[in-house]
């Protein structure tokens, strides 16, 4: 196992379906193509990487107005291939008030998905609000970690007004760092290297030790210098890997980073160990290991 990939997205055709209507100016921003892969499709591309994958769900009708690939989609898909996925995130809008509630406690304890991811700017909410700490109270009661989408967002970019998605939802303090100081026993990784804010969350990592970066979405090129010293150094425990996928594959993403020439381990955390730890997923981990097919 060359890696774990915690920010995937499943783009199959009813993925697609759901998230259509703003993913023309995401497509803009990366590489890899949107178009709708099957799912052996998807599921080759990480075995011939070498990597685990942790699937994201899709739910944004109050902010985004779009359709829905549901948390249930999602565990028949981790189902269908457990040498590739490992229990991804479901993904909750967050204004379904006491019915969200239901659902993510649904999605952990009878899905059996690790956590649940939110999409900020999409989802049309600040998670400092004190409306929306229902939501990671019951988190963390569940012990279940939370992904919360940092910084500037594709979707929407280049568009008129952005499609309407604020990017003040998605800044680190206050959002990232209130719900942290009020939630201590809750594990946020905050998604994406949180430009321009940057300096923030790097800032909120050092001082909040419930919370950790994955560094998704940018190529290992563009990630910002400060951030990209910090993860050799004060952070190097506390950054995990993504590629969002499939804007990236993660095999690329893993050369990439291979030859930034990090210090000695760091890239052994960063692909693996960190993640392990934080996310708690190494029974997860040995059942997909033992589900892979022998090698000849």
């Amino acid at each position: 196992m060359r890696a774990i990939d915690i920010h995937v997205h499943p783009m199959n055709p009813e993925y697609v379906e759901a998230s259509l209507p703003f993913m023309a100016s995401a497509q803009r921003m990366f590489p890899g193509k949107f178009d709708g892969y099957s799912n052996d499709h998807i599921a080759d591309d990480f075995r011939r990487d070498d990597c685990l994958a942790m699937p994201i769900a899709w739910d944004a009708e109050h902010g985004a107005a779009g359709g829905l690939f549901s948390n249930e989609d999602l565990a028949k898909l981790c189902a269908a291939y457990p040498d590739v996925f490992l229990p991804g995130w479901g993904m909750v809008d967050p204004w379904r008030g006491r019915k969200g509630l239901e659902e993510i406690e649904h999605a952990i304890k009878v899905l059996g998905l690790t956590g649940i991811k939110y999409q900020p700017p999409v989802q049309d909410f600040s998670p400092a609000d004190k409306q929306f700490y229902p939501i990671w109270d019951l988190l963390q009661s569940l012990d279940a970690p939370v992904l919360i989408h940092c910084g500037t967002t594709a979707i929407g970019a280049g568009e008129p007004g952005g499609l309407g998605f604020k990017l003040h939802h998605a800044r680190p303090i206050p959002n990232i760092d209130n719900v942290a100081a009020d939630f201590p026993r809750l594990r946020i990784v905050a998604a994406h290297p949180g430009w321009p804010w940057t300096d923030e969350l790097i800032a909120v990592a050092l001082h909040k030790k419930n919370v950790s970066i994955d560094i998704s979405g940018w190529g290992p090129k563009y990630v910002p210098a400060q951030l990209k010293f910090d993860m050799q150094r004060r952070l190097q425990d506390k950054v995990i890997f993504g590629s969002d996928y499939p804007g990236w594959s993660p095999g690329q993403c893993c050369d990439e980073w291979e030859m930034e020439n990090f210090r000695p381990g760091v890239i052994d955390k960063l692909f693996r160990d960190n993640i392990i730890r934080i996310l708690n997923l190494q029974p997860a981990i040995d059942k997909a290991l033992a589900a892979k097919p022998p090698s000849h």
